[in-house]
């Protein structure tokens, strides 16, 4: 029975009740609070509507900063990379500066005692060692000695020359990396200060939808909506996979690591809300920490996910997957093949999330199943 049959029933279960002189007067009282009543259920059946429609608006803002804050934080982490590159280069351009100005000090000494030794020797003259009648074998060995020393002299100033030569070019490639990480730390601070813009413009979006989620039973419905749409997301995969025979899966049982490091925050199979319980785990983590591939694969999966943010999905082939949820950016694109271990995405707090953390699933043939049975405990 609906609350409008019930009321009406109520009404005229009272009304009947009633001698026939109250009956006019009552029945116009009832209908007045009947008319109340339904009033004030249409203005709940509005608000709830409204409730609802703004509840959608503030999921698809946050879908828009959570993603505008990917690809800040994707920028800023490709600056730490270039400069850490940079900061390499410079300390081996150093390292090769000092070597090659080493060398020249010794190239210009030895130089030096060259020339030293051809002055002391003084100039030989060949028409004056043959009218002093000095034989001709003593006059070939010291033209070939002078030869010799002559020869050795020309060598150190061409391996002098060579010497200064990769010292300037050391100095420009020093000068145009400084230049290029002035420019970068510019870059990174710019980037860093978009970032908390992003941040900041999220956290309003998220405070606000929390609003909109005050009740258990928004709460509730708001979970199987996300679990509705991971599991449309897992059949889009597992489609996906049948294009993958030649990947090894997951045969490693507990010898694999763990995607990041961090505390297992909620566990596998350990209750949600309700009736909903954690298919994965959640592993809290620093913002920005790296997320690595608990093996290899091909990605084909890689996009905003409502309920768990910036969500990556690697197939590892027999029916294997794992997936990878409320990151701050991801580092890789569906169709891109990973390696085990390398970085795949950076921890966040995607999705809604208050607390940094990551969502961490294994599944087999679309089944999701503990991570824990291949990973390292």
């Amino acid at each position: 029975m609906t609350i409008r049959l019930f009321i009406k029933a109520s009404i005229i279960a009272g009304f009947i009740s009633l001698p026939l002189s109250a009956q006019a007067t009552d029945l116009d009282r009832r209908q007045s609070e009947l008319k109340s009543i339904q009033t004030q259920i249409n203005k709940q059946q509005s608000a709830v509507k409204d409730t609802n429609k703004q509840r959608d608006r503030l999921i698809s803002l946050l879908k828009k900063d959570e993603q505008a804050i990917a690809t800040a934080a994707k920028k800023v982490n490709k600056t730490k990379q270039d400069l850490a590159s940079i900061d390499k280069a410079l300390a081996e351009l150093a390292v090769k500066y000092t070597q090659l100005d080493k060398l020249k000090i010794i190239q210009q000494k030895t130089l030096s005692n060259q020339l030293a030794s051809a002055y002391l020797a003084g100039n030989h003259d060949y028409s004056k060692m043959l009218l002093n009648q000095q034989s001709p074998a003593s006059i070939e060995r010291l033209l070939a000695y002078y030869q010799y020393l002559n020869n050795a002299r020309i060598a150190s100033i061409k391996q002098l020359q060579t010497t200064i030569v990769e010292l300037d070019e050391v100095k420009l490639k020093q000068q145009q990396n400084q230049t290029r990480l002035n420019k970068l730390v510019i870059e990174q601070q710019q980037q860093a200060k978009r970032l908390d813009q992003e941040q900041a413009q999220r956290q309003q979006t998220l405070t606000q939808l929390q609003r909109t989620l005050t009740s258990s039973g928004a709460k509730l419905e708001q979970l199987q909506i996300e679990e509705a749409s991971l599991k449309r997301v897992v059949e889009q995969a597992l489609l996906a996979m049948k294009n993958n025979p030649s990947l090894d899966g997951l045969s490693s049982k507990r010898k694999l690591k763990w995607p990041t490091k961090g505390r297992i925050k909620s566990g596998f199979g350990s209750k949600r809300s309700g009736q909903v319980k954690w298919k994965g785990v959640t592993i809290s983590a620093s913002e920005g920490q790296n997320i690595a591939a608990i093996a290899g694969g091909k990605v084909i999966y890689a996009d905003w996910l409502r309920g768990f943010g910036m969500v990556l999905v690697v197939d590892h082939g027999k029916g294997y997957m794992s997936l990878y949820g409320h990151a701050q950016t991801l580092l890789k694109s569906a169709g891109d093949s990973v390696s085990k271990g390398e970085s795949i995405a950076l921890v966040g707090r995607s999705g809604g999330q208050t607390e940094s953390g990551l969502y961490f699933e294994v599944r087999h043939k679309g089944q999701a199943v503990d991570p824990a049975r291949y990973c390292k405990r």
